[in-house]
């Protein structure tokens, strides 16, 4: 059974936060340590599940691995592989276990994994992976739920990426870190995952030019080693905190950001007259008590453009703003599973296909609602922090997946969550 967070409100929230690392950095790079067989140390890396189940995964090939989750310190030696064949115990548990595909043909040149798991917000097929692979000389096989791949030695090709996928990138680019000749993709993806990603390639030996353009060139390689290196801020967190003071109409100061990543993010809370100042370590979020929050569109993009993983926070955002507004969701046609439980809470939404039109009311109330997915989930408890009368969570194994202790580091900033187990 899941935990659940009993949530009442208690005012504007205010204080410092430290940003975690980026989950989403966290998982690729994890995954690219599968390429050498020296020891490789990942720094800033946050205790989440999914850190955990990433790291059951490299276990369960062979791959040793130590964290020091105090200092935030993850060391992988993928030095005695000793399958090819990824358990579906480990790959069920998160999206990004099929990023492994690409280092592991590369590595031991076959490689059989389950389809992957993670939040059921729309359909992420593995179809662009798949073919970038094949492009390079992979034969695939598909068979009983399992993707079978195999290529005695990858060659470098010309690459282009029918959409712009985050995890058809990382995969071909791992892949291609090691292939034979040199490999160009074309209509990349230029999330700061990716760059992250190549930097922690190029750091252990890759020639990968162009990462962060939708142009990417890779040279390949014959053999990485081993690296220490630290992942960027995790952009969602600090969005997440960013919109906990807004909503609370309170006053927060992040440390450990990279305000570059977030302009979409401060874009939008500056439209509807929510403060946002960088500062000599990092930002600050405050609201002008003579201002009130107003209504704004919302459209999610690919990066640069607003971030899909942000728009929950802004439709509980939205929903006690003034006026109307639209939300339109263009990257996954599932993502509004938060709708039905923020009506519960007396929210004032209607959908219409792949829009959401929010008529703001003036507070929503307390009630007992269920997290359907990560974002969903800290959408939901950013609500409850504002809202009249106690909340009740449950479903927030979700919301661990992606957050460290969020529930505790809100508290530090005059929240009140209890954790009920």
């Amino acid at each position: 059974m899941s935990d659940k967070f009993i949530i009442t409100p208690n005012g504007a929230l205010t204080g410092d936060v430290h940003i975690s690392g980026a989950k989403n950095a966290v998982l690729p790079v994890l995954a690219a340590t599968l390429l050498t067989g020296q020891p490789c140390t990942v720094q800033n890396v946050p205790d989440l599940s999914d850190v955990e189940a990433m790291c059951g995964l490299l276990e369960s090939l062979g791959a040793g691995t130590s964290f020091d989750a105090s200092k935030g310190n993850l060391t992988v030696c993928a030095e005695n592989l000793n399958t090819h064949e990824a358990a579906y115990e480990w790959v069920g548990k998160l999206r990004a276990s099929f990023l492994i595909i690409g280092p592991m043909l590369a590595r031991l040149g076959k490689a059989k994994i389950p389809l992957p798991g993670g939040c059921a917000i729309g359909s992420r097929p593995v179809d662009l992976h798949l073919k970038g692979l094949a492009a390079m000389g992979a034969e695939i096989e598909h068979t009983h739920g399992f993707i079978c791949a195999s290529a005695p030695k990858l060659r470098g090709a010309k690459i282009y990426l029918d959409f712009p996928s985050v995890g058809a990138t990382e995969s071909i680019m791992m892949a291609a870190a090691l292939a034979e000749g040199q490999t160009i993709m074309e209509n990349c993806a230029v999330e700061p995952e990716i760059v992250d990603l190549a930097n922690f390639l190029n750091a252990a030996g890759a020639d990968i030019r162009g990462a962060g353009t939708d142009t990417v060139k890779i040279n390949g390689t014959r053999a990485l080693r081993g690296v220490t290196h630290a992942v960027i801020p995790d952009r969602i967190e600090a969005g997440t905190f960013m919109v906990a003071a807004a909503l609370t109409r309170g006053d927060i100061h992040l440390t450990n950001v990279m305000a570059d990543h977030l302009k979409p993010v401060t874009a939008k809370l500056k439209e509807v007259n929510v403060n946002v100042m960088e500062t000599e370590s990092g930002l600050r979020v405050f609201h002008d008590p003579t201002m009130e929050v107003i209504a704004t569109d919302i459209k999610t993009m690919p990066f640069p453009g607003f971030p899909t993983d942000m728009q929950a926070f802004f439709m509980s955002l939205m929903a006690t703003a003034a006026g109307t507004s639209i939300i339109t969701e263009t990257v996954f046609e599932n993502r509004f599973m938060q709708v039905g439980e923020l009506k519960r809470m007396g929210a004032e939404i209607k959908i219409e296909s792949r829009s959401a039109v929010i008529e703001g009311v003036p507070k929503l109330a307390g009630a007992q609602v269920t997290a359907s997915d990560l974002r969903a989930g800290a959408g939901l408890m950013l609500a409850a922090l504002n809202a009249d009368g106690v909340t009740e969570l449950g479903g927030v194994s979700h919301i661990d997946r992606g957050y460290c202790a969020l529930e505790a580091r809100l508290n530090r900033l005059g929240a009140d969550i209890q954790r009920i187990s």
